[in-house]
């Protein structure tokens, strides 16, 4: 098999996966903000809250188109580029295959009638509760797509008999021993990813002088919940440290330069590795280490020289994985200060420094889910699925592969330009104070 064909699979895989992520990340994530919004909007009967959720809701349309083009591109890419892992596991995740495709058309049909019931039920709370099937949809979807994520990297639910899978269970393939942590990072994190990025809309037309009290009602109901969310992905973090130490232990060892198994291994942050596998300029956390793996400093852990070198994860991953937990603790730090001012000191809310963390936290979280899913990704390298068929073994063998780079790569250019346009002339051209006024809520404050 050309290596040339398994590099360009790879590539393509992982440019259409790191464009494709963004928009499934704001998919899941912008309807449990608009549920949200719309429920105080309801409750206080607030105009501003209520206008959020039908702005957020413009906005969530046309990331979903988006996503449903690369979506698909994804399902069609796992055929052409990755024929033998298709034919092998393919009966093991068709069942939440075919789950993923059906909580995307739950959640499509209910976006639908959502769309197109404002103001048409005599109780608004109607049409709050048509709002609950799109979140359920949507969280759904990303559960049973997860799920096969999840059976790549711990595979059960089917018997090798020379060379070929049979005796298979599929709810026992779906629901492997991966799913809880995995599941439970992509959505928490989607939350809150979401709401960063609301906010920093909010904090950038404040930072433009807009002080109208629609923008500051944005910034509260979106940094709270980035807050909660923020701590909810350093506790799932946590739990998916102890995953991969028991399931996955050359992946955690890989990501901490770890060698030698041992209790009381220190964390290691940052850093320069030479060839001896000496490590120096890093940051190291006595015990901690150990603390993640088994939550005691005397917890063992298993080392990376225990494995076969052509088992190994690329070394490399130790940065992706820093870069990760650094950025979430950045963002659980931005949100934490914001939440500190709002209740002690309300008059530094908007404090020019913080407002402006604030914008910047929209990329910075992109950039955590981006590094997170490589960093996911690359650690079980070089497996497709874990133990039993290596990526090398899966991929084609056409010598096409780099000319659907280019046609899928101007595709992704064209979505992600088009939807920037789409978007920017969407608000710009209908600022929401005109709505307010248009509506007689006009009020600043």
């Amino acid at each position: 098999m050309s290596y040339d064909a398994v590099l360009y699979s790879r590539i393509l895989t992982e440019m259409t996966l790191a464009f494709h992520i963004l928009f499934a990340t704001i998919g899941v994530g912008v309807p449990v903000m608009i549920a949200l919004a719309q429920w105080m909007g309801l409750k206080h009967n607030d105009a501003h809250y209520l206008l959020l959720a039908r702005r957020w809701t413009r906005g969530f349309t046309i990331t979903v188109a988006v996503g449903v083009v690369t979506g698909t591109a994804i399902g069609l890419q796992l055929s052409l580029l990755w024929p033998s892992f298709m034919e092998q596991a393919g009966q093991l995740i068709a069942l939440p295959l075919f789950m993923e495709t059906f909580a995307f058309f739950f959640e499509a049909i209910f976006l639908g009638i959502y769309l197109y019931t404002w103001d048409r039920f005599k109780n608004p709370k109607l049409h709050l509760l048509l709002l609950v099937p799109v979140v359920i949809g949507s969280s759904m979807s990303a559960f049973f797509i997860t799920a096969v994520n999840a059976f790549m990297n711990t595979p059960q639910g089917f018997d090798l008999v020379n060379g070929v899978f049979v005796n298979v269970k599929p709810l026992k393939a779906m629901f492997n021993p991966a799913v809880p942590t995995k599941v439970g990072h992509v959505l928490v994190s989607a939350y809150m990813t979401s709401a960063f990025i609301l906010a920093a809309l909010a904090a950038y037309h404040l930072l433009r002088g807009r002080k109208h009290s629609y923008y500051k009602k944005a910034l509260r109901i979106t940094l709270i919940p980035a807050l909660v969310f923020s701590i909810a992905t350093a506790l799932v973090g946590d739990l998916s440290g102890k995953f991969l130490a028991e399931y996955q232990p050359e992946k955690l060892a890989a990501a901490e330069w770890h060698f030698e198994t041992e209790g009381e291994a220190p964390l290691i942050l940052f850093g320069k590795l030479d060839e001896e596998q000496k490590v120096s300029g890093a940051v190291k956390i006595p015990w901690a280490l150990s603390i993640l793996a088994g939550s005691l400093p005397s917890t063992e852990v298993v080392g990376l020289n225990e494995f076969p070198e052509d088992e190994r994860p690329p070394l490399y991953i130790h940065y992706l994985f820093d870069v990760m937990v650094t950025l979430g603790m950045v963002l659980l730090l931005i949100s934490f200060t914001y939440v500190v001012l709002s209740k002690w000191k309300p008059k530094k809310m908007y404090n020019k420094w913080l407002l402006r963390a604030v914008v910047l936290s929209a990329p910075l979280s992109l950039i955590a889910i981006e590094v997170g899913w490589i960093f996911a990704e690359v650690g079980r390298q070089p497996w497709i699925l874990r133990g039993y068929l290596k990526t090398v073994e899966a991929a084609t063998s056409s010598p096409h592969v780099d000319t659907m780079i280019m046609a899928f790569g101007a595709l992704y250019v064209l979505l992600g330009v088009g939807a920037v346009v789409v978007l920017r002339n969407m608000f710009k051209n209908n600022p929401a104070e005109e709505e307010l006024e248009a509506r007689g809520n006009l009020h600043v404050s």
